[in-house]
């Protein structure tokens, strides 16, 4: 449980762009130790890799985009979200357009996806990260704090002035069967006047009820309704678990959040690596990994307390 993984052979998937409506064409193949997640461009000529790290975040409106050498690549939020709750650290994405394919909204096809091939461990322990100190973060909108804990944790509040959603909090213990049942299943979701001002504008083009959870004035839209009462939070937290994935190693802490989303994910990520005296790095040398058990977020107590009193 404490050895990096990778998959045990590629797969690949098509599916549409969430904003540019076109066919989007994705392959995953397994990586070395170390190489962490790495997104190319196989739509450019040259070699156009990014890494999937917070220092490449390059825009957090309405998804999370990351770039570099003048390449980009958009809506990353939902796989990497899978790649975490599944316990991978190192894979190679290749994909052939300017963003992922979006396929239901939800991290639930790239599971399944993984699960297909399935993952297999590397010889090389993760490094983790424990907070020792609170780290927080807010705006006129929200706030996002990680604060010390045993484990990974997560609180999420939202609050939405719609009759369909208003409040919710979810609070989670993250493990891998925590997150497949609960977590990744949950869709996008956006307001219909929201869709069509965006669709105006060349944005969003290949959003549709097959892909969100879209709302009217008063009430869900979506035939089929829910995956659950609690989708929309639990979306959240989807999104927040792809999010913190971007500081490149699993987090030991307790991630509290109340109206936040992509820019204030990201405003924490850049706080954490400001205050370097807030948190350690733990490697796990000489712990066992069994082949069918992924639970990366939790280490024994007493060595969360030797990181914290470090």
């Amino acid at each position: 449980m404490y050895l990096q993984r990778t998959l045990r052979e590629e797969v690949e998937c098509k599916s549409t762009g969430l904003h540019s409506g076109r066919k989007v064409s994705m392959k995953i193949m397994p990586a070395d130790v170390d190489e962490g997640i790495v997104f190319i461009r196989a739509d450019l000529p040259g070699n156009h890799r990014i890494k999937a790290d917070v220092r490449n975040v390059c825009d957090t409106t309405l998804a999370t985009t990351i770039g570099n050498n003048g390449s980009a690549i958009s809506t990353i939020e939902h796989l990497m979200s899978a790649f975490s709750g599944m316990g991978i650290d190192n894979a190679i994405v290749e994909v052939d357009a300017p963003e992922l394919p979006i396929m239901d909204g939800s991290a639930l096809p790239f599971v399944r996806m993984l699960k297909t091939v399935g993952t297999r461990v590397q010889g090389k322990c993760k490094k983790i990260l424990v907070i020792k100190n609170e780290i927080a973060v807010e705006d006129n909108e929200g706030s996002a704090m990680l604060l010390p804990a045993s484990e990974f944790k997560i609180t999420y509040m939202i609050d939405f002035a719609h009759p369909a959603i208003g409040q919710q909090t979810y609070h989670m213990t993250f493990s891998d069967a925590n997150y497949e049942k609960e977590i990744c299943a949950a869709r996008t979701f956006g307001f219909l006047k929201d869709v069509e001002y965006l669709q105006a504008r060349g944005l969003a083009l290949g959003g549709s009820l097959k892909n969100a959870v879209v709302l009217d004035d008063r009430a869900i839209i979506n035939k089929e309704g829910l995956r659950c009462p609690n989708e929309f939070v639990k979306h959240k937290i989807l999104d927040a678990i792809g999010d913190l994935s971007l500081l490149g190693m699993p987090i030991i802490g307790h991630f509290v959040a109340h109206k936040s989303g992509h820019r204030l994910n990201n405003r924490l990520l850049q706080e954490v690596l400001a205050r370097p005296e807030s948190w350690s790095i733990v490697h796990q040398y000489g712990l066992q990994d069994q082949e069918n058990t992924v639970h990366p977020f939790h280490l024994p107590t007493f060595r969360i307390l030797d990181a914290i009193n470090a």
